[in-house]
């Protein structure tokens, strides 16, 4: 795997002064982010992570764990660390966000932000097993979460094609484990649904003791897949963040 295979660069901002990193969900993939690149260039360079085993990497061997993703995404990023750079993680890519938040400031090149979105902190453990559901019930999982493009699960051959990274994925965030004792200097604003029926209020204020820095935590009215339906005042809020780094 090289680095190029990793990182998609939708709408190239050579001249940008930041730079955005985006980390997917669990089954997702890299394009779910090709409207922030497309909304915020040219003022912000907009890069998105493309985990292995989906899409154009379908054939790329998965990795099982998230402490591994962080390792490997961290490997990617190190070309792109040349000006000041936010994560941006949603769900699962929240919790490897946070990993790799600690990743790049112990190599000394620590993130601006993260933002964490739809995912309780990573101390909130819960016993969640749907990694070993049957593949219907793992299928029905995922739709009742929603998303842009759940529907098209409804498609055999779409099911086969996407169902071995999604379980993988979930296999992933689900046995991850960390404490409060783990926690990163840079600010984490927390977003979440208001409906998500997978992360409380409360499990997203968790976040806050993760950081020796400031914390925020935004609620927007949806389910856990509310960025699909808030992403402008998503984007003013990464945009307010950005102006306040700029070199």
């Amino acid at each position: 795997m090289t680095a190029d295979a990793w990182i998609r660069r939708f709408v190239p901002a050579p001249d940008a002064p930041t730079r955005l990193v985006c980390l997917p969900h669990a089954g997702g993939a890299a394009s779910y982010f090709l409207g922030f690149a497309k909304a915020l260039s040219p003022g912000v360079d907009v890069i998105a992570v493309q985990y292995p085993g989906r899409q154009d990497r379908r054939m790329d061997p998965f990795v099982e764990t998230v402490p591994a993703m962080a390792d490997a995404v961290m490997v990617a990023l190190r070309p792109w660390l040349d000006r000041p750079v936010t994560l941006f993680g949603h769900s699962m890519g929240a919790t490897i966000g946070f990993e790799l938040a600690q990743r790049m400031e112990k190599a000394g090149a620590g993130p601006a932000a993260l933002f964490a979105s739809a995912r309780r902190a990573p101390s909130q453990r819960v016993d969640d097993a749907t990694y070993k559901l049957p593949d219907k019930a793992l299928i029905a999982e995922v739709k009742r979460l929603g998303g842009a493009g759940s529907q098209l699960l409804d498609d055999p051959d779409i099911q086969e094609m996407v169902l071995p990274a999604i379980r993988n994925d979930y296999r992933a965030i689900e046995t991850y484990t960390n404490t409060t004792e783990a926690k990163v200097a840079c600010p984490i604003y927390a977003l979440v649904g208001d409906k998500d029926p997978k992360v409380t209020a409360a499990q997203a204020q968790a976040w806050s003791v993760h950081t020796t820095g400031k914390f925020d935590l935004h609620t927007y009215p949806g389910d856990h897949f509310y960025i699909d339906t808030n992403t402008p005042a998503i984007l003013r809020q990464i945009t307010a963040h950005l102006a306040e780094i700029r070199p």
